[in-house]
């Protein structure tokens, strides 16, 4: 099985960078391994359709965004299966978010998106050319991170902690930063 770990966001944005910055910070502080399955971790910044034929390579994803739900508190983190999203959220607070979900129900009538869920954070701000999240959404971060350690480990993933570097430390270079894409991984 192949899985994606893909991160959604525009990282210019403030809080709206979070699953960019996410993924960032995940594929450099662990080393995944699994027997028979792969794990790639992928920096889709605002691509969306674009990333369809990349997203269709792939038998399992994980999409890292922002997400909204109604009278919940900034930092609120949801994992939920993109096929059964609970009643509350709403997954179209920003252009980017709407075109993902197009994607995703696009690749789905086509029968090409894989087995889909969804690591969600509510965010506090969505403003322009404001670089870092919130500090509500750092403090997030360890429960994203738990989240997705514990699904990797139930789908057979062994993770190993290779580093300790803080999220703040990728929110100056997410401009221009790569995440590769290593199959290893």
């Amino acid at each position: 099985m192949k899985v994606l770990l893909l991160g959604i966001g525009n990282i210019l944005f403030a809080d709206e960078g979070v699953g960019v910055h996410f993924v960032n910070y995940i594929s450099e502080n662990y080393r995944f391994t699994h027997p028979l399955h792969s794990l790639d971790m992928l920096d889709g910044g605002t691509l969306a359709q674009g990333l369809t034929p990349i997203i269709a390579k792939y038998d399992h994803l994980i999409v890292c965004d922002t997400v909204n739900a109604p009278g919940v508190l900034p930092g609120e983190v949801y994992f939920f299966d993109f096929d059964a999203a609970p009643a509350e959220i709403d997954w179209q607070g920003s252009a980017h978010e709407v075109e993902m979900l197009q994607t995703l129900t696009m690749m789905e009538m086509l029968g090409d998106r894989p087995k889909t869920f969804v690591l969600g954070v509510t965010p506090t701000v969505l403003e322009p050319m404001h670089l870092g999240l919130t500090e509500a959404l750092g403090s997030a971060i360890p429960v994203m991170e738990q989240a997705l350690l514990n699904h990797l480990k139930q789908l057979g993933f062994q993770s190993d902690r290779i580093a300790d570097k803080p999220i703040t430390s990728f929110y100056q270079d997410g401009i221009t930063r790569e995440v590769p894409v290593d199959e290893n991984h």
